[in-house]
């Protein structure tokens, strides 16, 4: 019997996604970062060395090593280097991102002439050179050296407009600053998006940093499943669990594998805007007042409600009177966010 928190892949349909994703984007580069979007970041290098791919983005400086391991090709940092970055790794495959002036200058002051990629501000707002800064970066360049230029990146937002009016105000920006390397690293862009750019700009290489598509594009080839550990029969009124909880009618206490440990009850909020997820966060704030959170397990058909908050690596469920009842040892499903969830084993066929 497994007590784990399981991911279970079916292979054939995950890798031919993969490829699909690849074909479909000229000079994709793959995203690596975190938990390695619950599969690992060294599964993921791996990964990207048989897509066959030059390039792999991660987000921090201490993931470069871990995807290096099995992956031989450049590798982009997303975060910005910072002059007190003390895990920063200056070999010749790793790509620096740069977005202030003064970060700029104390790179190109290093003996080892560090790849950088400058970054332009989007109206996401989070890093990156203004118009004017992005000029004066160019020309810092031009006068110093010091660094090896690979282009220049745009962070845009998730949203469900088009982008299109934003990126040709920013390539504007781009050309009037005479960069010197026609390569632009863009994310969360859609296909028609960078079509469209590829035709207009057919001088300039578009780059697309893509993660969540790549990796969890096909949903369907993937499941998540836990291990019941325990059940108990509770009356109304019958205490429980760390805090000393009463049932608040008949029915049954499951334990089961994943907690906190691995993510479950952390996930990152989606972040809807609309007026039912606001609406919806409002109910949910409701029932944690009260004691009764959805939970990601699916017992039944149905996700089931914590009985309490979920441990470190295990959780409490209230399964009511009348629900069938699984047995110690058996499966359930789980729905996670992948982005914020790991595994304790991970099975591919």
């Amino acid at each position: 019997m497994t007590m784990s928190l399981t991911l279970y892949v079916d292979g054939d349909r995950w890798r031919r996604h993969m490829k699909e994703v690849r074909d479909a984007h000229p000079g994709i580069v793959p995203v690596a970062k975190g938990n390695g979007y619950g599969f690992g970041l060294a599964r993921l290098g791996e990964l990207a060395t048989w897509l066959d791919v030059d390039t792999l983005a991660v987000g921090t400086y201490p993931e470069v090593a871990r995807v290096s391991a099995t992956f031989d090709g450049t590798v982009l940092v997303l975060t910005p280097w910072r002059p007190h970055e003390q895990r920063a790794v200056y070999d010749d495959h790793v790509i620096h991102t740069v977005g202030r002036l003064e970060d700029l200058r104390a790179l190109a002051g290093r003996s080892e002439r560090p790849r950088v990629v400058l970054e332009r501000m989007t109206s996401m707002r989070r890093h990156g050179f203004s118009a004017r800064e992005l000029r004066e970066a160019v020309q810092l360049w031009a006068q110093v050296g010091g660094v090896r230029l690979e282009g220049v990146a745009f962070h845009l937002p998730i949203s469900q407009g088009s982008h299109l009016t934003e990126v040709d105000r920013l390539m504007t920006d781009v050309v009037a600053a005479g960069m010197p390397a026609k390569r632009v690293w863009v994310s969360h862009l859609s296909d028609t998006e960078l079509a469209d750019l590829r035709h207009r700009y057919a001088d300039f290489e578009f780059r697309p940093r893509i993660g969540t598509a790549l990796w969890l594009g096909d949903r369907d080839a993937l499941r998540v499943r836990a291990t019941v550990l325990d059940v108990h029969p509770v009356e109304r009124g019958e205490v429980f669990g760390y805090r000393s909880r009463t049932a608040p009618k008949a029915g049954h206490i499951l334990v089961v594998s994943g907690g906190t440990a691995h993510g479950i009850g952390l996930e990152a909020p989606t972040g809807g805007a609309s007026l039912k997820d606001r609406a919806a966060r409002v109910a949910k704030g409701g029932l944690d007042a009260a004691g009764f959170v959805r939970s990601p397990y699916t017992i039944g058909g149905k996700q089931r409600l914590f009985a309490e908050p979920p441990h470190m690596q295990a959780s409490m469920l209230f399964l009511p009177s009348g629900a069938r009842v699984p047995e110690v040892g058996e499966e359930v499903d789980v729905r996670v966010r992948y982005t914020a969830t790991s595994f304790d084993e991970t099975v591919i066929s």
